[in-house]
């Protein structure tokens, strides 16, 4: 399987533009100057944090999964992209050769650890899935994606109080996502049945 992604992988690249190989992530990633339209990423998680209607939260959410799919490098976005696709299709060796392989190359790449937890969570292999939640919540721990996912493990292998907490952490992190404030709802109710 190995010997497969390398040769797809090599063959994939023949096609792109000498730039596509200038961004390596062997180089240092730049760090986008943060304007009045391209504010940084904490004023970002600032504004998330204080704002109180769902759709504006969401489009200020959204834009923070921008910043963090942008690896600064042309290849490791094409190789998310081929994952993406390969997940899509539930092509779940191919996906995770490119994952393993954007790992390998930008291990400080938060995202790609992220995506191979979502990976390992759709293949129902739980402790891998949070090995890498907890890798990406080292890099970013504001990450709410990897908070709900993590959240929705706990919950499933039956550790509802710690499952309730992790959907706590995500909810001061985003506390307009209306599907973590439904499950943190619902375990809340169903801890407090069960403690009567």
């Amino acid at each position: 399987m190995r010997s497969v992604f390398l040769c797809l992988f090599a063959a994939a690249f023949v096609g792109l533009p000498p730039a596509a190989f200038a961004q390596g992530a062997d180089q240092s990633r730049s760090t986008p100057v943060a304007t009045e339209t391209n504010p940084s990423i904490d004023s970002l998680f600032g504004e998330l944090k204080r704002e109180r209607k769902e759709h504006a939260a969401r489009r200020i959410a959204d834009r923070i999964t921008d910043r963090w799919r942008d690896s600064g490098s042309a290849s490791i976005d094409v190789m998310m992209s081929w994952a993406d696709e390969a997940m899509k299709a539930q092509k779940w060796g191919v996906a995770l050769d490119f994952l393993d392989r954007v790992i390998y190359l930008a291990p400080d790449f938060a995202e790609g650890w992220n995506r191979r937890a979502t990976l390992h969570f759709m293949m129902k292999n739980y402790r891998k899935s949070m090995a890498d939640i907890d890798r990406t919540l080292r890099l970013e721990p504001r990450h709410f994606g990897a908070l709900v996912g993590m959240a929705q493990i706990l919950n499933e292998t039956g550790r509802k109080a710690l499952a309730l907490r992790a959907y706590e952490r995500a909810l001061d992190v985003y506390p307009m996502m209306r599907s973590a404030q439904t499950q943190f709802a619902t375990l809340s109710d169903e801890l407090a049945g069960d403690g009567i």
